[in-house]
């Protein structure tokens, strides 16, 4: 089965890849890794913002991290490489903007790394830190950065 036939029977659709908001490219590939840039959370088009353990709560960055991990994989297609060619999700770097006192950075990483094994089943498993930052660009509540290992295309 395709990507975008797993996609489709999963019932995602892909967002339109967001432009970089500062002095960096999206994807940079190097050998056989893609680097893909951290990604910010956009649901519906609106940017999820604000902070876990103060107005978001865990569901709710659960799914901003999973809109990030959906931007993730728009931005790999918009740099001209097929999602079939995804032969490893290697890692993720999940940045969840907290209060002090929040510690359930984990839990909400696993939005973005759920949707990897949805989509690449075992292929989306993946290495992962998951790091409580006091502020993200434009008031983020997630964004998540990712290493895809890339087969010969």
């Amino acid at each position: 089965m395709t990507i975008a036939a797993r996609l489709a029977e999963l019932g995602i659709t892909l967002p339109v890849a967001a432009a970089p908001v500062a002095a960096y490219v999206p994807v940079v590939v190097s050998g056989n890794l893609a680097h893909v840039s951290g990604q910010l959370p956009f649901i519906d088009g609106k940017l999820v913002t604000g902070r876990l353990g103060a107005d978001v709560s865990l569901e709710d960055g659960a799914a901003a991290a999973r809109a990030c991990a959906l931007m993730i994989l728009a931005q790999v297609e918009a740099a001209g490489i097929s999602l079939d060619r995804v032969s490893r999700i290697v890692k993720l770097g999940a940045f969840i903007n907290s209060t002090a006192d929040f510690t359930d950075q984990p839990k909400v990483a696993n939005g973005a790394s759920e949707l990897m094994v949805e989509v690449f089943g075992e292929l989306g498993k993946h290495a992962r830190a998951a790091v409580g930052v006091p502020a993200l660009p434009l008031g983020a509540a997630v964004e998540v950065d990712a290493v895809i290992e890339l087969a010969a295309g």
